[in-house]
């Protein structure tokens, strides 16, 4: 409790700095700023959006942010401290750029944000995370699964689970269901999602015994012949690589093309509709962990679909189809916690929110969200996992695990 009680005067200091700072805020709300007003005059309050739309991460930032654009549609105003406002999204491009995140971060400072959501990849979180703690404004990691995100920090809050669980499922999966003893690991040099992973994966795996092969690649390399040949020789019986779904594509169709047949497994970045694609037709296994299986809620569901193939742009965003991907079912409930932080506060003001989002309490279409009072870490403890269906081109469930 005591990292709560400094939270909210660390916030509430670097708040009030910068407020003195600007001197153009009044307290018209009774929280130290004034919410806009909408053009019809009605009272505005604006979530930010911190994901990438284009870079490695593009597709998979932008079914998160369709999860979020989704649920404003559907619910587009939150009653705050008695009055309603209108909730405005301030969407903003990282470029899944490490060095770009921070300017990305920085405009929805500029924007009068009370929170950010976001990002799809962990390394542009770690980034930006010193820019909203600067600025006093509570951030919320929708899927970014690096526990450097959260840790010793009290303005990052998180609502998936964490690579060391995701790491441990896989590797027990792939000792129970394979009976792998040999795993190559492929991941990015620079990703801190995919050496995270790649790392924790090792870990657990060889703590069941089993023995490991590793190799990384660089930014811009397309060219994967040579890793896939490495697993072959080396004997694996399971190929590990948790990298972006625009290397994970190109590893897919060499793959295939080489005549790989033991099991490819990753992490909740191969859940895509771009895997699904790449896979389609050629013989190959692909099996991911993820935090949400289309089924789940069908109420959901249904109209996510029906809102998707209702908007030309909304369906390019998902990659030309209506598969509900699970980022996109996190990127929903994500905004309806932000929205409970936001009534719970009852009031705009970002030190008020981040104080707040302690307590927040949601059961959403991927399950009940509370928060650690350590690192404003989800208490998860349940991964999905799946297996495309290379003839359907649809994901198939195959478990619901967690870790003994």
């Amino acid at each position: 409790m005591k990292k709560r009680v400094l939270a909210i005067a660390l916030v509430t200091a670097l708040a009030g700095s910068m407020l003195a700072g600007c001197g153009s805020k009044s307290s018209g709300d009774g929280a130290g700023t004034e919410a806009p007003a909408a053009a019809d005059g009605a009272k505005v309050v604006k979530i930010g959006v911190y994901e990438p739309a284009s870079g490695d991460n593009g597709a998979g930032g932008k079914q998160e942010v369709l999860g979020m654009q989704y649920a404003n549609h559907v619910t587009p105003t939150v009653e705050i401290g008695g009055e309603e406002y209108t909730v405005q999204l301030e969407i903003v491009d990282n470029e899944s750029s490490n060095d770009k995140g921070p300017s990305a971060a920085s405009t929805l400072v500029s924007a009068g944000v009370s929170i950010a959501l976001g990002s799809y990849g962990s390394g542009v979180s770690i980034a930006a995370s010193d820019v909203f703690k600067e600025a006093g404004i509570p951030a919320m990691g929708v899927t970014c699964t690096n526990p450097q995100v959260t840790e010793g920090n009290t303005h990052y809050f998180r609502i998936c689970f964490l690579d060391p669980f995701q790491g441990t499922v896989l590797a027990n999966f792939a000792s129970e269901n394979f009976s792998a003893k040999k795993a190559y690991i492929l991941t990015k040099l620079g990703d801190d999602y995919s050496t995270g992973l790649g790392y924790y994966f090792k870990e657990a795996f060889t703590g069941l015994g089993g023995e490991v092969v590793e190799e990384t690649f660089q930014e811009g390399n397309s060219d994967f012949t040579s890793y896939v040949t490495s697993a072959k020789n080396a004997g694996a019986d399971v190929f590990f690589a948790p990298v972006s779904t625009e290397a994970a594509a190109l590893i897919i169709e060499q793959a295939a093309a080489q005549g790989m047949t033991i099991p490819m497994m990753a992490g909740d970045t191969w859940d895509s509709n771009v895997i699904l694609n790449a896979a389609k037709g050629k013989d190959v296994e692909i099996y991911v962990t993820t935090f949400y299986q289309e089924g789940g809620n069908e109420e959901f569901d249904s109209g996510i679909k029906e809102w998707i193939n209702g908007d030309s742009t909304a369906k390019a965003n998902n990659g030309g189809d209506d598969t509900v991907a699970a980022v996109t079912a996190m990127g929903y409930d994500a905004y309806y916690v932000a929205l409970e932080a936001l009534k719970a506060a009852g009031s705009t003001d970002p030190a008020a929110v981040n104080e707040a989002l302690w307590d927040v309490s949601y059961t959403g279409v991927t399950g009940k969200i509370e928060f650690d009072d350590v690192n404003g870490d989800a208490l998860r403890d349940t991964a999905y996992v799946k297996c495309a269906n290379t003839e359907s081109g649809a994901w198939d469930f195959v478990a619901e695990q967690g870790v003994n």
